[in-house]
């Protein structure tokens, strides 16, 4: 695994002190991930590096750039770290309690009378309180990132980073649930159990098979909207990848071969969902026998990795094992999608190298695109579930808005969450 180590740099400001300076990074065998200037003096300038750097880190980079006689490492930076301190998230009033009027309006003892009111009429709590704009992000800490089974509270930092895109790019509220236990039963009596809380359920990081289990227990269970994103919010995204892939190349998806390498969370959701988008000739491979059978029980065809690699016009990866694809398994013209994270199994650039004609990571086909524009389009319509449709629709919209030669629009557009929420509003089924 690479990490991404920020390093703070000195460097003469004269021509082609720069590039020498990046020449001994060049010689170390590691990418520039970003550099960006922070400082400038009459004769010299502060860079900030970002580098991917082995996990086991790199020896000699120091020495390295302090052997060119025009810059010198003046240390690490924490800017990662920093911008953790204190955690991303927080709530707050929407209220300024400037007053004694206001305190007792919004707490005691104004507040019992809206207690009453909701007690004897549960649909109020939608109005007076911030339940149809709150999703509890639930995790238990088996599958966090590409990390593995590293806990709940390691992976508290990235439940706040859904929180924070929560915020930032639709307005809902993100609550982060910690559960610490690997029991099926206790996760779903737990999560039902603080349900009335929220208005949404979103599962998180929770290794297979198990979240299928939770997932399905909870959704028969409860009569608010839970969807697991690794599932699904992957999928959603994979799913606009290839409809603006194909029709870039005017060929329509549900006539593709699509082979999938890795049936875990991430690949079933996948694979469900170009199912009922119409996909019928879906093979895929899997180190776990029950994986394939839960794949088979859908309508995928269980295959080799050679077979799928030499037969399908559209490779989706999802292994966590780097570097798998080798680029001279690559048909020429065919679509890879890499999406194990932080590493993929062949890098695009690779892919494309070896004639792919398109290839993406996680970095870009990413479920961040996805998952606030579903939940906020789910909670605007009063949904009690996530249906196919909904999700079809959000993948239909991000693929609409990609620009021209792009598979997917930037996630940082909140006009693209918008519209993502608009999608799935109306793909809601109206109540009975």
């Amino acid at each position: 695994m690479k990490i991404p180590e920020v390093f703070l740099v000195e460097v003469l400001h004269r021509p082609g002190s720069l590039a020498k300076m990046l020449a001994a990074v060049g010689s170390l065998g590691l990418t520039v991930e970003g550099l960006q200037a922070l400082r400038r003096t009459q004769d010299k300038t502060l860079w900030e590096l970002t580098l991917e750097v082995p996990e086991e880190g790199c020896e000699g980079l120091f020495q390295a750039i302090d052997s060119v006689d025009c810059a010198q490492v003046l240390g690490r930076s924490d800017r990662v770290f920093t911008r953790h301190e204190g955690g991303k998230i927080e709530m707050r009033s929407r209220l300024p309690l400037d007053s004694l009027n206001v305190l007792r309006d919004v707490y005691t003892p104004g507040v019992a009378r809206v207690c009453l009111a909701i007690q004897k009429d549960p649909i109020l709590a939608q109005r007076y309180t911030n339940r149809s704009k709150t999703v509890g992000i639930v995790t238990n800490g088996t599958a966090i990132l590409g990390l593995g089974d590293i806990g709940p509270l390691a992976g508290l930092p990235v439940m706040e980073g859904k929180a924070a895109l929560f915020a930032t790019l639709t307005g809902l509220t993100g609550v982060p649930i910690l559960i610490d236990t690997h029991d099926t039963d206790t996760l779903v009596e737990t999560v039902a159990n603080i349900a009335p809380t929220f208005g949404a359920i979103q599962l998180e990081d929770i290794a297979a098979p198990e979240c299928f289990e939770v997932e399905r227990a909870l959704q028969e269970r409860l009569d608010i909207p839970v969807l697991h994103d690794d599932q699904h919010g992957t999928a959603v995204v994979a799913l606009a990848g290839i409809l603006s892939g194909m029709r870039e190349l005017e060929l329509d998806p549900r006539e593709l071969q699509v082979g999938q390498v890795g049936l875990g969370a991430a690949g079933i959701g996948i694979g469900k969902l170009l199912r009922s988008y119409g996909v019928t000739r879906l093979s895929g491979t899997d180190l776990s026998e029950d994986a394939l059978q839960h794949y088979e029980s859908f309508g995928g065809r269980r295959d080799s990795l050679e077979g799928i690699l030499q037969n399908c016009d559209v490779i989706i990866a999802t292994t966590g094992v780097r570097g798998l694809i080798r680029p001279e398994a690559v048909q020429p013209g065919q679509v890879i999608f890499a999406l194990s994270n932080p590493d993929p199994e062949i890098e695009p650039t690779d892919a494309l190298a070896a004639g792919a004609r398109f290839a993406a990571d996680g970095k870009n086909i990413n479920n961040v695109l996805g998952f606030p524009g579903l939940f906020a389009g789910a909670l605007r319509a009063g949904a009690k579930r996530f249906t196919p449709a909904m999700l079809i629709a959000a993948a239909e919209s991000i693929s609409a808005q990609a620009p021209e030669g792009a598979l997917v629009p930037s996630p940082l557009d909140p006009a693209v969450h918008r519209a993502v929420c608009d999608a799935v509003a109306a793909a809601v089924d109206p109540p009975a």
